[in-house]
C-alpha cells in the first residue's frame, strides 16, 4: 500500500466552479479518511499477527519470595554459599534466578563478570551455556516429532545414510563389529547411541576421536556427521549411557528434516516465540559489554581467563552450529525456557510442545542395562536420563527419593539448572569456570529446598 500523504488540493482540477470544487474536495477528504482508517486497521492486524507469531514477550512477574511460599530469610543461605565460593576464588561471579508459581522470586548477581577489568556481575550478563544447549536442541527435535516429520524410534540412517555402516569398537576385531540394532533418534536424545567425546585419558574410541579432530569445530554439520559416521562406537546402540556428541548429530537431523539451518530453526520455533532475545550461537557487538569472561581453573584457588569479550570468537557466526553446546544465554532467557517446560510446553499464549511430549521428555528413558548412569567415570544411583535432560528417580524400590521427578542439566563452564514439578519451582545458576564443578550445585539445591515453606 502507498502510505504517502496526498494533499486534498491536488484532487481539485483547475477550471471547476466553486460548488463542484467543494464537492470534489469533500470527496477527497472522505477518500483519504477511509484510506487512513483502512491503513490503521491493516497495521493493527499485522501487529497482532506479529505478536502471535513471536509469542508472549511480557516479562515473568517479579515478586517477593514470600508471595510464592519461599522464606526470604532462609534464602540468605543461598547468598552465603555463593559469596563463599567467590571468596575462595572458586568462581569469579554468579547469577542466580529462582522461579516459582510462574513468577521470579529471586534474581541476583554476585562477584565480577571480568576480574581483570573489575567489571561487576550484572543480572542480564550473557554466558556460554555449553551443554545447557542440549535440552533446547532436543525440544526443537520434539517439535518436528509432533509434526510427524520425525519419529523417536526412526533410525538416524534414514536421514544420514552413512550411519547404516557404522561399526562398534571391539579390541579383537580391528575393523569393528556391526551394530545389532540401528542408532535411533531416541538414542541421540538419551545418549545411548554409542558415541562419545574425545576425552584425554579415555578409552581407545576417545583416542580415535582426538586423532581424527572430529570435534575441532572447523567443519559445518554436514561434514561433521560424515566424518563421525566413519568412527567406531563405544557400545552397541541402545544398551549403555555414554555422554557424547549425539546432540550435535540431532542438530544436523533437525536441519535435514526442517530444511533450515539449526540456528534459524531454533530462532523461529523457540527463541522468538518464547521471547529469548539474547540466546543465540553468537553475540551482537552492542551486547559485548554484557558478555562474561570465561575462566579455566588449573588448580585450587586459581582462575585463568580463556575467552575475554574483546577477543571472543562469539562475535562471528560459528561454522559448526553445535546443538550440543554452542549457545549463549542469560538467566532471564533460560528461565523462560524452564517455565515453558514447567507449564507442560506452554508460556503465556504460546505453546511449544504438547503436555504429553514434555512428560515423556522429562521421564527416564534409559533401559535397565544403562542404569545406574555413569558420569565422569562415577556411577550415579538414582539418576536417569530423559530426552535431553537428567531425571531424578527413586534410588531403590523400598526408598523413595523426595526429589524424584526433578529434572535438569548443566554446562561445562559450571552452569546448571533444575526444575522441580512437584514444587512448581526452577532454579538457573550461571557462572563461567571450566572444567565443570558441581560444588555450587551441591550446596545450593538443599539451600533452596530448605527455603520452601508452602508447597
Amino acid at each position: 500500500m502507498n502510505t504517502r500523504c496526498v494533499s486534498s488540493v491536488a484532487l481539485v482540477k483547475p477550471g471547476l466552479n466553486m460548488d463542484r470544487r467543494r464537492v470534489v474536495l469533500q470527496m477527497g477528504h472522505q477518500l483519504i479518511s477511509t484510506a487512513i482508517r483502512k491503513r490503521r486497521t491493516i497495521c493493527l492486524t499485522l501487529a497482532l499477527l506479529t505478536a502471535s507469531a513471536f509469542g508472549q514477550k511480557s516479562e515473568l512477574p517479579r515478586v517477593n519470595p514470600a508471595d510464592v511460599g519461599l522464606s526470604a530469610e532462609k534464602l540468605q543461605r543461598v547468598r552465603e554459599i555463593v559469596q563463599s565460593a567467590i571468596d575462595k576464588n572458586q568462581t569469579p561471579g554468579v547469577v542466580v534466578l529462582i522461579g516459582r508459581h510462574g513468577k521470579v522470586a529471586d534474581l541476583e548477581s554476585f562477584g565480577q563478570m571480568d576480574r581483570e577489568a573489575k567489571r561487576p556481575m550484572r543480572p542480564d550478563a550473557i554466558f556460554r551455556i555449553y551443554s545447557m544447549t542440549k535440552p533446547i536442541t532436543t525440544v526443537a527435535a520434539l517439535i518436528l516429532i509432533e509434526q510427524g516429520k520425525l519419529g523417536l524410534d526412526d533410525p538416524i540412517s534414514k536421514f544420514i545414510p552413512e550411519f547404516a555402516d557404522t561399526k562398534v569398537y571391539d579390541r579383537t576385531v580391528p575393523a569393528g563389529v556391526p551394530t545389532t540394532t540401528p542408532i535411533t533418534v531416541r538414542d541421540l536424545m538419551r545418549h545411548t547411541a554409542g558415541f562419545t567425546y574425545g576425552i584425554p585419558g579415555g578409552g581407545p574410541v576417545d583416542k580415535t576421536y582426538m586423532d581424527s579432530h572430529v570435534e575441532d569445530g572447523r567443519e559445518a554439520l554436514p561434514s561433521f556427521v560424515h566424518q563421525l559416521a566413519g568412527l567406531p562406537l563405544v557400545s552397541q546402540p541402545g544398551t549403555k549411557f555414554n555422554y557424547s556428541v549425539a546432540t550435535d548429530v540431532l542438530g544436523r537431523i533437525i536441519e535435514i528434516v526442517s530444511g533450515q539451518t539449526l540456528d534459524l530453526f531454533l530462532r523461529d520455533r523457540i527463541f522468538r516465540p518464547l521471547g529469548m532475545r539474547d540466546t543465540d550461537f553468537e553475540i551482537s557487538p552492542k551486547n559485548l559489554d554484557r558478555l562474561t569472561t570465561n575462566y579455566w581453573r588449573p588448580g585450587a584457588g586459581l582462575l585463568n581467563p580463556t575467552d575475554v569479550p574483546q577477543r571472543t570468537r562469539l562475535l562471528q557466526r560459528p561454522v559448526f552450529l553445535a546443538g550440543g553446546g554452542g549457545l549463549v544465554s542469560t538467566a532471564r532467557d533460560y528461565s523462560r525456557f524452564c517455565q515453558m517446560l514447567l507449564n507442560k510446553g506452554k508460556l503465556g499464549r504460546v505453546r511449544i510442545l504438547k503436555p504429553e511430549t514434555v512428560s515423556e521428555m522429562t521421564s527416564n528413558q534409559l533401559p535397565p542395562s544403562a542404569l545406574p548412569m555413569t558420569l565422569g567415570g562415577f556411577k550415579v544411583p538414582g539418576l536417569g536420563f530423559g530426552l535431553g535432560v537428567s531425571v531424578r528417580m527413586s534410588q531403590s524400590a523400598g526408598q523413595a527419593d523426595p526429589a524424584a521427578g526433578e529434572y535438569g542439566w548443566s554446562g561445562s563452564a559450571s552452569t546448571f539448572f533444575w526444575v522441580d514439578p512437584a514444587l512448581d519451582l526452577y532454579v538457573v545458576v550461571l557462572q563461567q569456570v571450566e572444567p565443570i564443578s558441581i560444588g555450587l550445585q551441591l550446596g545450593l539445591e538443599p539451600a533452596v529446598l530448605a527455603a520452601v515453606e508452602k508447597r
